[in-house]
């Protein structure tokens, strides 16, 4: 091989091995920018899915102290009504508070329908049969019918032990959210 062909063989593995060179480099660049891309993008969709159970965990959290509330006014405004029918003297303004925190108890719980897990659910439907049965046996004593065995006294026992289950669905909605064993 003449040193010319050398030269231009040289001079030519020169020209390829840079252009190869630039073409290597800027590949490399362009994965590292992929993968860096790629990065930033799994780390949004982490970051939207932890708040989206976040906002889901809240929603749940307001549900239950609205749910909570309701059913511990409910219980207070029945047993307001309870003692005025003891003292045989019910007034419309007592019957009106009573059915004010009933369609509040109503309305917190179709709620909760939607939102709670079956745990808290099943536990917010034992709180709202107990406050319906003790609601009941008030309207029909003080409607003057009430069914055999309804006293007020009954009424009375059914209010002392309306509380126990609105204890224990108040453990379950703190058990879901974390904050009691």
């Amino acid at each position: 091989m003449s040193s010319t062909t050398s030269a231009l063989l040289i001079a030519f593995l020169g020209i390829v091995g840079t252009l190869a060179s630039a073409l290597l480099t800027q590949h490399s660049a362009n994965n590292s920018k992929r993968r860096e891309l790629e990065h930033a993008d799994r780390q949004r969709r982490e970051e939207r899915e932890y708040q989206a159970r976040q906002e889901a965990v809240e929603a749940r959290r307001a549900c239950y102290v609205a749910l909570n509330t309701a059913a511990r006014l409910f219980l207070t405004e029945l047993a307001n009504y309870l003692y005025d029918l003891q003292a045989g003297k019910p007034t419309d303004a007592v019957r009106e508070k009573v059915e004010e925190a009933r369609r509040e108890h109503r309305a917190r719980h179709a709620e909760a329908q939607m939102i709670v897990p079956d745990p808290v659910l099943t536990a917010a439907r034992e709180v709202n049969s107990n406050l319906g049965a003790l609601y009941g046996v008030l309207k029909r004593i003080d409607s003057g019918s009430p069914e055999e065995g309804e006293t007020v006294e009954e009424a009375d026992d059914m209010r002392l032990r309306a509380w126990e289950p609105i204890a224990t669905m108040r453990t379950v909605m703190r058990r879901d959210l974390g904050i009691a064993p």
